[in-house]
């Protein structure tokens, strides 16, 4: 029985079938698994997830953490998954950009999933042991697995934004989402704004008492009274993990020269890295650049765009969308303004290894960040603190929950086409000082907070909500 669980939609192990039909697992690449190794290195540690394939069991032993699957159908992922958690809540928690479909089939395979998540974390949770559970796709599982296992404690952390009342609202089972997460003791969301808007809705729907308390790990936690609980509420915002991202990448810079060679030794290479994904904003600086060209303020035989992008979510048809868009517009500038040997813009429609990622932010003048909306965005302090050099510019939308530490990037309103374009030609022309001391600055934020401090921060005040709530409990009982 494990102290420590981790919840998570997906399991923390990417599977692999070798050629001659024998499997192996490898710890998985994600930001994540890397802020949860420590903790649960240094306990008895248990993660319950996903494995991403539909009917898969499989319990492999990785880096000594207890693997928990729950097993889906394919109905269950096209109902669960790529219907209630991403065609309805990702929309929905993403400012409506695009419309979210509320289908009652839908839901009722998210209850039943995230029981089935919830009743696996009730059984490999040892007698009081912390449980911490992650993102939209498991909002219900705290009440359900608080229901099972009171004697547990339960922490929920949200990777996404949270929308405000007016969007929230139009759920058909709003309560009920609310009800879900208010079995935790500890609500985590990255910015305070999505914990005001949580805050909003409780006392707004539920009918709660909720109050703002200075509490928080940087901002202000909140309180939520429920019968003879309280429930605390606060803004933890996750980091990467800087310093071993920085020497990862110093390693990297031969492979970095070699980039820029094979791209023809361009005077600027901006870089795009992204999931393919509507809200990330990937048109909109292909239409800057499509602009920039055509003003004559960047030379497209000078300049590459480097798009990587990862492919998500592919059976969605706002994803596909999204992915023909794109690729018209790649098709359209090269076609415009490039020539057969030379395109500026070099898109790449696969996941890229990890040490050439951090090769390609080393080689890049300009990382474009113009995401729509965001959570965090850890690309952007991944593109940081691997720029020890202090090279570099970071050009970051306002939209994101990074630009609230990182104000020292080209900050951008990506819904401001004009505005867009003169950030982009400012980064790549301001005086190299002004970019140093900008980096400089960034730099040495993510390295001043990274992801242990988000982790040991979130439990830390986990630990204090659940032993005040323990207290009220035994109190009682006398």
């Amino acid at each position: 029985m494990a102290d420590f669980v981790v919840v998570a939609n997906r399991l923390p192990v990417d599977k692999r079938v070798e050629p001659d039909g024998s499997t192996t697992w490898k710890r998985a690449p994600g930001g994540l698994v890397t802020a949860l190794t420590p903790t649960l290195a240094s306990h008895s540690g248990a993660w319950v997830g996903w494995s991403g394939a539909p009917d898969s069991s499989d319990n492999p032993q990785i880096d000594g953490i207890d693997i928990r699957s729950v097993p889906l159908s394919s109905d269950e992922i096209a109902d669960y998954y790529e219907g209630f958690a991403n065609s309805t809540l990702w929309p929905l928690y993403h400012d409506l950009l695009v419309e979210p479909v509320f289908d009652h089939d839908w839901w009722t395979t998210y209850v039943d999933v995230n029981k089935r998540f919830a009743q696996a974390a009730a059984e490999a949770a040892d007698t009081g042991a912390t449980v911490w559970v992650h993102d939209y796709q498991l909002q219900l599982v705290p009440a359900l697995l608080r229901e099972l296992r009171p004697d547990l404690r339960i922490g929920f952390f949200l990777h996404i934004p949270f929308p405000s009342y007016e969007l929230f609202a139009r759920l058909p089972w709003r309560a009920e989402l609310l009800r879900g997460l208010l079995g935790a003791d500890l609500i985590g969301f990255h910015l305070p704004g999505g914990a005001e808007n949580f805050l909003t809705l409780v006392r707004r729907v539920l009918r709660l008492e909720a109050s703002c308390d200075p509490v928080g790990v940087r901002d202000g936690l909140g309180t939520i009274r429920d019968g003879a609980r309280t429930v605390r509420v606060g803004s933890f915002p996750i980091s990467v993990d800087a310093a071993a991202v920085a020497e990862q990448a110093s390693a990297m810079t031969e492979r970095a020269a070699e980039i820029r060679a094979e791209l023809g030794d361009p005077t600027t290479i901006l870089l795009g890295v992204d999931r393919l994904d509507y809200t990330k904003g990937i048109d909109v600086r292909l239409n800057a650049l499509d602009a920039l060209f055509r003003d004559g303020r960047l030379d497209p035989a000078s300049t590459v765009l480097v798009q990587l992008a990862s492919p998500s979510r592919e059976n969605v048809d706002s994803y596909i969308k999204v992915r023909n868009r794109i690729e018209q517009s790649v098709a359209h500038i090269n076609g415009t303004h490039g020539t057969v040997m030379n395109p500026p813009v070099r898109y790449l429609l696969k996941p890229v290894p990890r040490d050439e990622l951090l090769a390609y932010f080393l080689a890049a003048d300009v990382m474009l960040v113009t995401p729509l909306r965001d959570g965090m965005n850890l690309v952007a302090k991944e593109y940081a603190a691997c720029r020890a050099d202090l090279g570099g510019a970071l050009v970051l939308s306002e939209f994101t929950g990074a630009a609230t530490e990182m104000d020292r990037a080209y900050l951008v309103n990506p819904y401001d086409p004009q505005s867009v374009q003169d950030v982009v030609a400012r980064a790549v022309t301001d005086d190299p000082e002004s970019r140093r001391a900008r980096m400089s600055a960034l730099h040495q934020q993510v390295l001043d907070f990274d992801v242990d401090l988000w982790s040991r921060s979130f439990l830390q005040c986990l630990s204090g909500a659940a032993a005040a709530n323990e207290a009220v409990d035994n109190e009682a009982g006398r």
